[in-house]
């Protein structure tokens, strides 16, 4: 099965409903796409098609794309946790894969030349992620210091929810984790980036840290420490066997002055009281607790949205959802509110227009002056624009 956009060309966005690799590379080949253009293939986890049976389809037909496998999908108002979003865009150059991002030191190629080639317009670096590597804080500080705000960055980390780490990106060249996958697309863009979660207690200094490991608030143990607020707020005892399904409702929230915080997930807790989270935390970091709510979240997605649109820069090309999985956890049968409520916004601006996207493990997005960030918990909306 297959949808397309509506009043928009099938061949140039549509959703497939398929666990068959080669009815996606079937069609990829119908899509309408110019030179320059890349094709991008988000994937729902369930698929579990042969994806090396799909790159290498792909290849014989000579096409160049990237991929992702991701905890689900969307199109439109509606979420999918198999089937995939397909997409053209144009690019300024064949897209960059980064490996080896679990090691110590990275070693990016030199993007500022290719910026260089054209600095009129501010284009958009799409950044897909192995949303379980380590090392993502480091990656995205490394790029920003070679490009820092001349280009907008957009993107997500890819990954199962039963965050058990596996290959889950994908180009010409194969089928990959601990690997990023960036391409510079040729289209500028709006952002709006908001979670809607808010302080409960706070702030605590994270004294010890190792990379996405607190194992101190302010010179406690962390877990000691986490547990109260949240025993206390919730009337629930907090234990290792039922950590997931209470903390899902109690982020961190590391402090930035006249801004939202950027939320760091905890997911787990280790023997020793060691807080587990999705994305790293510097030491000596100011973090809050936070809390959220339906209505908080479901109206921050709106606001997000609202943000993206607020300085029209010509005609919509494309319109992206970042959306992290565990507001579905969190919102459960209500998450299809935040999705109508991004989807009306974007129509009441362009009603040929629904947004695409991916449900992630940490998304990316340019925040505040421009820096880039990795976020937990957050929904990131952009508009793509033809320059």
């Amino acid at each position: 099965m297959m949808e397309s956009h509506e009043g928009k060309p099938e061949e140039d966005i549509m959703y497939i409903c398929t666990l068959d690799s080669e009815e996606i590379v079937s069609a990829v080949k119908k899509m309408e796409m110019k030179e320059g253009d890349v094709a991008a293939i988000f994937l729902g986890e369930k698929n579990r098609l042969d994806v090396a049976r799909l790159i290498s389809g792909l290849n014989r037909e000579g096409i160049d794309f990237i991929g992702g496998i991701f905890p689900g999908i969307i199109h439109g108002d509606k979420r999918y946790e198999e089937g995939a979003v397909l997409m053209t865009m144009p690019v300024l150059k064949k897209p960059f894969l980064i490996r080896g991002l679990n090691a110590e030191t990275i070693e990016l190629p030199d993007f500022g030349e290719l910026i260089a080639e054209d600095l009129s317009l501010q284009y958009t670096a799409m950044i897909l992620v192995d949303g379980l590597t380590s090392n993502i804080a480091l990656f995205l500080a490394e790029m920003f210091n070679q490009l820092g705000n001349s280009v907008h960055y957009f993107g997500g980390g890819g990954g199962s929810l039963s965050l058990q780490q596996e290959p889950c990106l994908f180009c010409p060249e194969g089928f990959f984790q601990d690997a990023a996958i960036v391409s510079f697309v040729k289209l500028e863009s709006n952002l709006g980036v908001r979670h809607g979660w808010e302080e409960i207690m706070g702030p605590v200094v994270a004294t010890r840290t190792r990379k996405n490991m607190i194992v101190e608030l302010n010179w406690e143990n962390a877990f000691d420490v986490y547990r109260k607020t949240v025993e206390a707020d919730s009337g629930k005892k907090l234990t290792t066997e039922n950590f997931f399904d209470l903390a899902k409702g109690y982020p961190f929230g590391i402090i930035k002055e006249g801004q939202e915080h950027i939320v760091r997930d905890p997911i787990a807790v280790n023997e020793k009281g060691e807080l587990i989270c999705v994305g790293e935390v510097p030491e000596n970091t100011a973090l809050c607790i936070l809390k959220g709510n339906k209505n908080s979240l479901i109206r921050a997605a709106g606001q997000a949205a609202d943000d993206c649109l607020g300085s029209q820069k010509g005609r919509i090309r494309l319109s992206l959802i970042a959306d992290c999985i565990s507001r579905v956890i969190f919102l459960e049968n209500n998450f299809s509110e935040e999705l109508e409520a991004v989807n009306k916004r974007i129509q009441s601006a362009d009603k040929n227009q629904s947004p695409l996207g991916v449900l992630t493990l940490g998304e990316i997005a340019s925040y505040g002056e421009g820096f880039l960030e990795f976020f937990n918990k957050t929904i990131v909306v952009g508009t793509f624009y033809e320059g």
